[in-house]
């Protein structure tokens, strides 16, 4: 017998019960699905730590004194900004550094002044060393622009000063990132990444004491965009075009030295390898282009990334751009998650300092360039760090 035709209302009531019931369990569930999604964006972003507001310009490379003082670069090659190419961050403003006339735009001539301060380090002395890529946007990059320069942090005083010549700078060179190893030469010597504007990528290595710079490994692949590379930005799928880019692009750029100084490690923004080389090869004039290359170690597969740091247990840090994350290779090839949070977007430059890696969040592939001309950054820009020895495993 069919209830359902005698009592009809009964049959009504049950078909709403149920409805109800998995209502309900729905409910329930996004509820649970909802609370572990909160968790892990709360827990991740606990994981870091913001340092710095910046309402503009875009910061890139970043050093982090003994003393905790903080100086960051503000690169003009992209947009032309009137502010302090470099800057110390102190109580929540930036203040110039060594002084106005040396990193605000003048007339003065660029030899003798910053012009596009990109990245930065720290010697084992101490001393601020950068790489002055000397172009703004829309011009030419003008004679002296390009430069390796070293302060005293505490005086504020030159005490190294390399100009780039034609042999090392090509007209089409971003001279992007820079270590400075004193272990070699008498007065050190400079490791730089030529990541390129147009497609000429190469290692400027450079003699401190007489300011000699050579570029070598300029047709190596370890230096050069990967052909077809296909990264994912915002959940896009973008592959390389060098003739109309739809997101930053280029060669060698990221670098590092391993903590005894005796390896340089090497990235290109366009790829997916990790590179290294003995610096007793790359610091000797003598040894040739051939024997370099042939000294390139392929170390294996990294994220993709823009900036590179290293810390004292010699592991190496990875601004992992399509994650989100900041990423850690041990020295045994493991990777360790390190942080993870929709706030880190374009990781540029990272500084390791004590238990912390600091990082410098740009926002450099929602530049109008990259963006059928629209402007997608949203200031204030930040300054995180992270706890460098909390990695999620």
């Amino acid at each position: 017998m069919n209830t359902n035709r005698l009592y009809p209302h009964i049959g009504q009531e049950l078909r709403f019960r149920r409805r109800a019931v998995l209502t309900l369990l729905t409910l329930c569930l996004c509820f649970i699905v909802i609370r572990q999604l909160a968790g892990s964006t709360v827990e991740s972003s606990h994981a870091i730590e913001i340092v710095a507001e910046i309402s503009g310009p875009e910061p890139s490379g970043i050093v982090v004194a003994r003393d905790g003082r903080i100086f960051l670069g503000f690169p003009r090659h992209a947009i032309d900004h009137k502010k302090a190419t470099l800057a110390e961050y102190k109580d929540g403003k930036l203040i110039p550094f060594p002084n106005a006339a040396m990193s605000l735009p003048s007339d003065v001539q660029a030899a003798d002044r910053l012009v596009s301060v990109h990245g930065m380090t720290m010697d084992s002395e101490g001393r601020l060393w950068l790489i002055d890529d000397g172009k703004t946007a829309g011009r030419p990059i003008p004679p002296g622009g390009a430069k390796v320069v070293g302060f005293d942090i505490e005086t504020g005083n030159v005490v190294g000063k390399a100009l780039l010549a034609p042999s090392a700078l090509l007209p089409d060179s971003h001279m992007n990132d820079l270590r400075v190893d004193l272990t070699h030469g008498a007065k050190g010597v400079a490791y730089i990444s030529d990541s390129s504007f147009g497609t000429s990528s190469a290692l400027v290595v450079v003699d401190l004491e007489t300011g000699k710079a050579r570029r070598v490994l300029a047709s190596n692949p370890s230096t050069r965009a990967e052909p077809g590379f296909m990264a994912f930005f915002q959940g896009r799928p973008l592959v390389y075009d060098p003739r109309r880019p739809s997101f930053p692009v280029g060669g060698a750029d990221g670098i590092t030295l391993s903590a005894d100084s005796k390896r340089l490690y090497w990235t290109t923004l366009t790829g997916r390898r990790l590179y290294s080389i003995a610096t007793d090869l790359l610091a000797d004039a003598r040894v040739s282009d051939e024997k370099l290359a042939a000294a390139v170690v392929d170390e294996g597969e990294r994220p993709a990334c823009d900036g590179l740091a290293t810390d004292r247990s010699n592991r190496i840090y990875f601004g992992a751009f399509e994650q989100d994350s900041i990423v850690r290779r041990n020295p045994d090839g493991r990777f360790d998650l390190v942080a993870h949070d929709p706030r880190i977007v374009w990781p540029d430059g990272l500084f390791t300092a004590d238990t912390y890696l600091y990082v410098t969040l740009g926002q450099a592939n929602r530049q109008p360039g990259f963006n059928d001309g629209l402007d997608l950054r949203r200031p204030p820009y930040l300054v995180v760090r992270v706890r460098i020895d909390d990695a999620v495993r």
